[in-house]
């Protein structure tokens, strides 16, 4: 039975459909939060027109408000396409990754632990991030670029162009410019364990409390459309007793509260990657470190840097957590592969 559905997890056609499900969870996921995500990218990046608004808790309207003086409605999704570009692919090869990864560490319930949870989010996290880190930088450098008065708005193109021929690569790694497009990528791999562990670990344990916990269950699970105390029940009953269906804000709930411990787990790690990112702006003819970019923010801010534009993170992630892990659940029943 186990080995029968390891091998039904690894059939193209379910990897395609678990790809599909992955990848409309995660665009409709960032599409709810991209104003938030800018600028809690200029926070994170000290964008010297920006910095004023950062640390108190009305700096993130006062920076959107801004933002839309400034450049339009458009401006608060000022380096959405590029996410779009991006986080179909990623969002897709971190839930096919996940559930490779959880079919081959818990082929049955009964070895569906928490360690084997963790185990399975974080390299399903560390797999997309391989595959699709450039996106994310060019995202980034996009989010980062504010318009001026009489200046044209940052293109796509244009700013792969401008990454490809900044001169760090090639004066430190001979003729490999496209490790321009890898700046903060190993503190990205390393925050991307505890985030994405933490992530799938806290979802499952908070979504089985809401499905079999005597009190809790009651609230949270959408009625069943069978008698689930009958004797003759289907193979497709049963198989929905094993996972019982929640309701909505249940689903939201559990994404929500799995975001807010996942973020805080990796936050600091997410502030030095942002730092590297956007470094080839400020400093195109060299590579910033990790160890000296997290020694430069602890030097400016203290400790508090590394936890600058937390709360905006906070309104950012739950919302999009709660919305990714709620739209992939109910992608997975639509395309029967739950």
């Amino acid at each position: 039975m186990a080995k029968d559905k390891q091998k039904e997890t690894q059939s193209l056609d379910y990897v395609v459909r678990s790809g599909i499900a992955g990848g409309i969870a995660g665009c409709m996921a960032k599409t709810t939060i991209a104003p938030l995500d800018r600028i809690k990218i200029l926070f994170q990046s000290r964008n010297p027109l920006f910095e004023k608004y950062a640390g108190t808790f009305t700096g993130a309207f006062k920076a959107g408000h801004a933002i839309y003086k400034n450049a339009g409605f458009m401006g608060l999704f000022q380096g959405h396409s590029a996410t779009l570009i991006r986080i179909f692919p990623y969002a897709a090869i971190k839930f096919v990754a996940y559930e490779q990864y959880r079919a081959y560490l818990m082929p049955t319930r009964a070895k569906e632990t928490s360690a084997r949870q963790f185990i399975a989010g974080s390299l399903a996290g560390v797999t997309s991030v391989c595959f699709t880190y450039p996106l994310d930088l060019i995202r980034v450098r996009l989010a980062y670029d504010v318009k001026a008065a009489g200046k044209q708005r940052p293109t796509l193109t244009g700013t792969m162009k401008q990454i490809y021929h900044e001169p760090a690569a090639l004066l430190q790694h001979k003729h490999l410019q496209f490790l321009n497009f890898y700046r903060g990528f190993m503190p990205t791999v390393a925050g991307m364990v505890p985030y994405a562990g933490v992530s799938f670990w806290t979802y499952h344990i908070v979504t089985q409390i809401c499905r079999f916990d005597p009190i809790v269950s009651a609230y949270a699970r959408a009625p069943l459309p069978f008698d689930e105390k009958s004797e003759d029940l289907t193979v497709a009953q049963q198989k929905m007793l094993q996972k019982p269906t929640l309701k909505t804000w249940a689903e939201l709930l559990c994404g929500g509260i799995a975001g807010l411990v996942a973020q805080t787990s990796s936050y600091p790690l997410e502030v030095v990657r942002r730092r590297m990112q956007v470094g080839g702006l400020l400093n195109p003819d060299k590579f910033v470190g990790f160890i000296e970019t997290t020694k430069e923010i602890y030097r400016l801010k203290g400790l508090k840097g590394y936890y600058v534009g937390l709360s905006i993170g906070y309104i950012k992630v739950v919302p999009m957590v709660a919305v990714s892990f709620t739209v992939y659940e109910r992608m997975k029943r639509v395309l029967d592969i739950d």
